[in-house]
């Protein structure tokens, strides 16, 4: 499980082998008990998410948004594609 970064208590990775065929670049967030998870195309949106709050999955989009290079850079390396 990759991380690729931590902001404010919440932690931002992937699986590498989530799914058959792998699937597309996203990204998930926890914290304590909440999770979340953000597909990164075509565009930035949640997939699912269990115990956080609208306001603060409003945050995290804007968190992934602004991180978006970052975590897609952080994807290809990491799953060499």
């Amino acid at each position: 499980m990759p991380v690729v970064f931590r902001h404010e208590g919440y932690k931002f990775f992937f699986f590498s082998n989530e799914g058959d065929p792998l699937e597309p670049v996203h990204v998930h967030v926890r914290r304590a008990e909440c999770v979340a998870k953000f597909w990164l195309e075509p565009e930035v949106s949640l997939a699912e998410a269990y115990g956080f709050h609208t306001s603060e999955l409003r945050e995290l989009m804007q968190i992934v948004h602004q991180n978006r290079e970052r975590i897609e850079r952080y994807w290809h390396e990491h799953l060499g594609d």
